[in-house]
């Protein structure tokens, strides 16, 4: 039966979608049958097939990041009036571009298509390096890899642990993608050799992962844990820079930080150690902020004696010539007495392109393209991510951000905890911060570290070294308030930490050979 031109493309692009539906906040794993239909457009693609795989791919890379990546207009409507213009443009060029990624791996995958059974290997094969070269190429933009489609704290996930993101994305499309072998021309025997597979690898999947959960049912706390406190202080992004709403920001972070301290389950209430507020906090420059005569005294009074600050804010320095050069930074402040001393800070590392500074800017300034940061200039690249080791904290390594989305960034020291200070006030009221949420916990499994999440607007959260939220110990969307709550125990090193992307690259090998076993000589007029 013939069936109209537009079937495959659409049902490509449908295939993209549902995959894009397993992510959070929607959760419909069945989702990931999307990856079967996608095997199937490429396998039976017709006249100029290469070029036809590519838009296959690339078609189910649109709806997959068009529903993933669509919140990116929210951070362009903060200010209407100078970077609204470019909201669609960037909704358009981030969904199609990622989408080259797809087409490629799909050109790839035609190309390479063995005759045999080993078809989803080869698939997952191609698909996971296109995922892999996604979170590197042109600095990288991770979000929403494959394999963090499964809920973080989940028991598949906890396979993140052992192969990383990168290598759980593999699984998951080879997993995934092989159902399509059911209406596929392959024989009989491998067809059913590698349904058993497929079956065997996910229910390996969720059994190892309920096993390490089962041996961690609840977070541990050491004995001298110190207590941290979250604030969220709902700060919309669009109020927050006007110069008359300064005060009223301020006083929220300073009322929230001073609060009396909230009950732990079984345990007295204590007074927080250490106070976190999230990234940008204020809008202000924090070297002006606390030389400032009236707000410098003010801050010092946000927090008590012996206690530690962890503040994301701008800070600036200079550069010599007049110039200046801007940081995102996490600063460390503690109150000895009625001094405010800073500590230690670090500066953010990678830097989120047009949002914190634009490629090209001195051609795309002409063009009038600006980066979203309220600063006189781009922010500069801090050096390489290493563990924050300061009077009353235990070293930490620092995420601002979209540092979060890479696995394996902090390669330094073992720190005992991860502090991910975030200003998801940009995504608004969209499935950004819950994404955001779930690919941060990705970091807790795969190095066996606690996450702190602090944001301003939701969602803040304490996570275990599984992925896991702690029970009560999270504000969502929309929420003011405050999350106190002991430090939870790193979990012994995993894997992943050991041995970073090395499981990867050899999941990666077997797909090469897959296709060695599997592949054939084909007709030159197939070649196209």
């Amino acid at each position: 039966m013939s069936r109209p031109r537009w079937y495959a493309p659409m049902t490509a692009l449908l295939a993209g979608l549902a995959a894009g539906l397993a992510h959070p906040p929607f959760g419909l794993i069945l989702g990931l049958l999307g990856y079967a239909v996608l095997l199937l457009r490429l396998e039976t693609v017709g006249e100029r097939p290469r070029r036809s795989a590519f838009l296959m791919g690339w078609l189910a890379g649109l709806g997959y990041f068009g529903l993933s990546t669509w919140w990116i207009a929210e951070p362009f409507l903060v200010d209407v009036a100078i970077h609204g213009w470019m909201a669609p443009f960037a909704v358009v060029l981030m969904g199609g571009g990622l989408a080259l990624f797809w087409g490629a791996a799909g050109l790839a995958y035609r190309w390479l298509r063995p005759r045999s059974a080993w078809k989803p290997l080869v698939f997952a094969g191609c698909f996971a390096a296109a995922e892999w070269l996604r979170g590197h190429i042109l600095t990288g933009l991770p979000w929403n890899l494959v394999g963090e489609s499964w809920r973080a704290g989940s028991a598949p996930s906890q396979a993140a642990a052992l192969v990383g993101s990168y290598g759980l994305t593999w699984i998951t499309l080879a997993i995934a993608s092989t159902p399509a072998l059911l209406v596929l021309p392959v024989r009989r025997l491998a067809q059913a050799g590698m349904l058993v597979l497929g079956g065997i690898a996910l229910t390996g999947l969720y059994a190892g992962g309920a096993g390490r959960l089962a041996a961690a049912p609840r977070p541990t706390f050491a004995k001298d844990a110190p207590v941290i406190r979250v604030v969220q202080a709902n700060i919309d992004q669009k109020e927050k820079w006007k110069p008359e709403n300064l005060d009223e920001v301020f006083n929220a972070y300073v009322d929230l930080s001073r609060r009396a301290p909230t009950p732990e389950r079984r345990a007295p209430a204590r007074q927080p150690d250490i106070v976190i507020w999230p990234e940008g906090a204020l809008p202000a420059v924090i070297d002006e902020f606390i030389a400032d005569p009236v707000y410098g005294p003010r801050l010092r009074d946000a927090i008590r004696p012996g206690q530690t600050l962890l503040m994301g804010a701008n800070r600036v320095e200079p550069a010599g010539g007049g110039d200046y050069r801007y940081f995102n930074t996490l600063v460390a402040f503690r109150r000895e007495d009625s001094a405010l001393r800073v500590t230690g800070f670090y500066d953010k590392h990678r830097l989120v392109p047009f949002g914190e500074f634009i490629p090209l800017g001195d051609l795309a300034g002409r063009l009038g393209i600006r980066s979203l940061v309220h600063m006189p200039e781009d922010f500069t690249a801090g050096p390489p991510p290493r563990p924050l080791i300061v009077a009353g904290v235990p070293a930490v390594q620092p995420l601002i951000c979209y540092e979060a989305l890479f696995p394996g960034l902090a390669i330094g020291p073992r720190p005992k905890w991860i502090l991910n200070v975030s200003n998801d006030a940009w995504f608004g009221r969209t499935s950004g911060p819950w994404q955001h949420l779930n690919i941060a916990s990705y970091r807790a499994i795969e190095e066996g570290l606690p996450i702190i999440r602090a944001t301003p607007t939701g969602v803040s959260a304490v996570i275990d070294p599984q992925g896991r939220i702690l029970p009560g110990k999270s504000l969502g969307l929309g929420k003011f308030g405050i999350i106190d709550s002991r430090l939870p125990s790193p979990a012994p090193p995993t894997p992943y930490s050991r041995w970073g992307d090395g499981p990867f690259a050899g999941l990666l090998l077997t797909s090469a050979l897959a296709w060695g076993v599997g592949r054939r000589r084909r007709p030159r007029q197939a070649a196209n």
